[in-house]
């Protein structure tokens, strides 16, 4: 007999095929790339799907050589606004491929996920 009418096979196995989902989601972010741009495309950062920067593009046309202290401040500004732009795709992309399991394992909620497993 089951105590309060559980079946902890079936609770087993539902937990299982979640961690298989989260590893599936999880090396899809792993395969995804995302470009970040700013000033018209001046700018362009490539982020991997779980948020490390991978690469950064500066055109040649974003550079003033008459004015170097300008041009200087100006790219910063240029490759943290393509930063930003990227990290807030990868947010989106992380929610689309994460955000399910993490409502299926009761994410976001104080006190959610399945009690003994890490990470749920």
């Amino acid at each position: 007999m089951n105590p309060g009418g559980m079946d902890m096979q079936a609770l087993l196995q539902q937990a299982q095929q979640m961690q298989q989902q989260l590893v599936e989601a999880q090396q899809a972010l792993d395969d995804t790339e995302i470009e970040g741009s700013s000033g018209g495309g001046l700018v362009k950062v490539k982020l991997s799907g779980r948020g490390q920067v991978e690469d950064i593009t500066v055109d040649p046309k974003a550079i003033d050589p008459g004015d170097s202290e300008e041009t200087a401040q100006t790219l910063a500004d240029l490759v943290l606004a393509a930063i930003r732009d990227a990290e807030a795709q990868v947010e989106r992309i992380q929610e689309e491929k994460m955000g399910p399991l993490a409502e299926g394992l009761g994410g976001g909620m104080p006190g959610g996920g399945i009690p003994g497993l890490p990470g749920m």
